[in-house]
């Protein structure tokens, strides 16, 4: 009896693991199905407001950071799109948030240091196949965006041919790969002007200050009464500040140099005296939280997000560390940017939404 116990409980449980194997497939199907259904093709801004809606695909800076791709703020206004630099892994992040390439009109860069390029081959194949352009991408930047292009051009020349090849001209159209350089060159003592106006959309160059680094431009966009107005890499900038007047959001780099500096440190106590000075030359460039609040303050900025944050904070309960006394600086909204945030500023009103898109 004990015996024949022992041989039904067995194969009940042998059962029930075929059940739960089984089932634990079907479930497997199921949720691999209702993300098909929910997301692959699907516009993801067809519920976004009527505005301008923000989405910040890179926060972080050249250090390495798991959660922070390099500078990248893709802007929709409208039905217009833009992106505004393109930093190391960017673009996958725009990607994923749904940015909709297929309404992208132009590429932005601030300036040409690196990290705030180094995925923009990246953002001219993507524009190219996902965006199923037939003309190159417009690039708007500071002169030698041109030489840029023109490498990256180059440099994604064989992939061209192979998708091309495996494609068909139809699906990779020949005449759209790559980019059109357009290179802003504001006239001396001209702080800022109009490079882009179709539309309804407006995008004003800023210059800022990023020595040795010349030009290095801002950008302020504007559509349907609200704004967007984005720092680039700066220090305080008077220009910036007085093109950002009144802007509804300003998007503002920002570096501790308390923090830097024991960075530094570490580094030359460690013998790594190349990059303990590198520590000691970035602060002469960048903006420090407290610059970037002073400047919303002035500007009347009704929001401000911090964003290229050198080191960025890994964890919330260093932000306050990282903020110093911005908070006292500016006393509107104030956020850290993060990679998938997005902010919407609806047309015909002042409100400023934060939300993520993951």
């Amino acid at each position: 009896m004990k015996r024949k116990l022992l041989w039904a409980l067995a194969g009940l449980v042998l059962a029930i693991g075929a059940v739960l194997l089984l089932g634990r497939g079907w479930l497997a199907e199921r949720a691999f199905q209702r993300a098909l259904d929910s997301s692959v093709g699907v516009d993801q801004s067809a519920n976004l407001p009527d505005g301008i809606n923000v989405y910040i695909c890179g926060s972080g800076s050249p250090m390495p950071d798991a959660a922070r791709a390099g500078p990248c703020i893709g802007v929709l206004a409208g039905k217009q799109a833009f992106v505004f630099d393109a930093g190391s892994g960017s673009i996958r992040k725009l990607m994923r948030m749904g940015f909709p390439m297929e309404r992208i009109q132009a590429g932005f860069l601030t300036h040409l240091h690196s990290d705030h390029i180094d995925g923009l081959g990246e953002l001219l194949l993507q524009a190219w196949i996902g965006g199923s352009r037939g003309a190159p991408l417009p690039v708007y930047g500071p002169d030698g965006t041109d030489k840029v292009i023109a490498a990256e051009t180059q440099l994604y020349d064989i992939d061209k041919e192979f998708r091309i090849a495996h494609h068909g001209p139809q699906v990779a159209r020949p005449g759209g790969f790559g980019g059109l350089a357009q290179v802003i060159a504001l006239p001396d003592g001209t702080d800022s002007q109009t490079v882009y106006d179709q539309g309804g959309v407006r995008i004003t160059a800023i210059r800022v200050i990023h020595d040795p680094v010349k030009p290095a431009f801002g950008y302020r966009l504007d559509y349907k009464g609200r704004s967007v107005t984005l720092s680039g890499d700066t220090i305080y900038a008077p220009a910036l500040v007085k093109a950002a007047k009144d802007t509804d959001l300003l998007l503002h780099e920002a570096l501790n140099k308390r923090m830097v500096a024991a960075l530094g440190a570490k580094l030359a106590e460690r013998g790594r005296s190349d990059a303990a000075r590198i520590m000691g030359d970035i602060q002469g460039y960048h903006a420090s939280p407290e610059d970037a609040a002073r400047a919303a303050s002035e500007a009347g900025a009704k929001a401000l997000v911090l964003y290229h944050l050198v080191p960025a904070p890994p964890a919330r309960l260093i932000e306050p560390l990282f903020l110093g006394d911005a908070p006292k600086a500016y006393r509107g909204p104030l956020k850290l940017a993060q990679d998938g945030m997005m902010v919407s500023l609806p047309a015909g009103s002042e409100v400023v939404t934060f939300s993520k898109a993951f």
